[in-house]
Formats: C-alpha cells, structure tokens, sequence
C-alpha cells in the first residue's frame, strides 16, 4: 500500500508519548489497573485491589516501529479485592496529570488478595503506515 502515515511521524508522534521531558510529550509514564474500560478520561472502573500508577519506561520508536516496555512494570499486589483486571490506562503522572491512553489486554486477569500483578509487555502503534 503506498498510501498512509510515513514511517518517519509515526517514530515522531510515538516518541511524543514516550519523551522523558519533551516539550509536547509527558515528563514520565505511569500505568494503572482497570478492571473495565477506563472511559474517555481514563477514570473509570479502577481497580479496587490497587489503584497506585506504577512508572513505565518505553523504548524509542525508530523507522515506523511500535513503542514497547523498556522493563517490566510492577508489580502490584492486591490489597484485599478480588477481581479481574482488563484494561490499562497511561497517565503523565503518579497522582493527578494527564490521561494519555487506554489499553485492552489480551488476555484479562483474575486477580485475589494477596496476589500481584506484572505487566511484561506493551505494544503501541500507529497504522496504516505507507510501504
């Protein structure tokens, strides 16, 4: 397909959401547990288990790629609800700041008292890209 967004502003517009200060782009990224969908201002269905913001680093996207988790983030334990968390929500802060995105997880997680929560893996990207 020759038609869609050039490799070069995907790596750009991706990068906007991973820079550590950048002008346009969140000081830091802080992931935090949904049990639901997060809702267009990502305050939605929180967890009961744990609603702390965990700091995420993402790789740099280069040549068009995806921006993925630089390290695991986490993890959370469940202070005492049970639960099944499905979704992410992305903030620029630990507390308060700004509601980035949301995310769906593959594959939703039964979670108990007790019991903690890793997330080892984070894709994000911008299609259809011209090829």
């Amino acid at each position: 397909m020759a038609e869609g967004l050039s490799a070069t502003l995907v790596s750009n517009l991706l990068n906007t959401l991973r820079a550590a200060g950048a002008a346009f782009g969140p000081v830091a990224t802080y992931v935090q547990l949904h049990t639901a969908s997060p809702g267009a201002a990502g305050t939605t269905a929180v967890s009961a288990g744990s609603s702390t913001r965990i700091a995420a680093t993402l790789s740099a996207s280069s040549g068009g790629s995806a921006l993925a988790l630089s390290a695991d983030v986490g993890p959370w334990t469940n202070g005492g609800a049970s639960e099944t968390i499905s979704h992410i929500s992305v903030w620029t802060a630990s507390s308060g700041g700004t509601f980035e995105f949301s995310i769906a997880l593959s594959l939703a997680k039964p979670w108990t008292s007790a019991d903690t929560f890793l997330l080892k893996t984070l894709g994000i990207s911008l299609t259809p890209q011209a090829t």
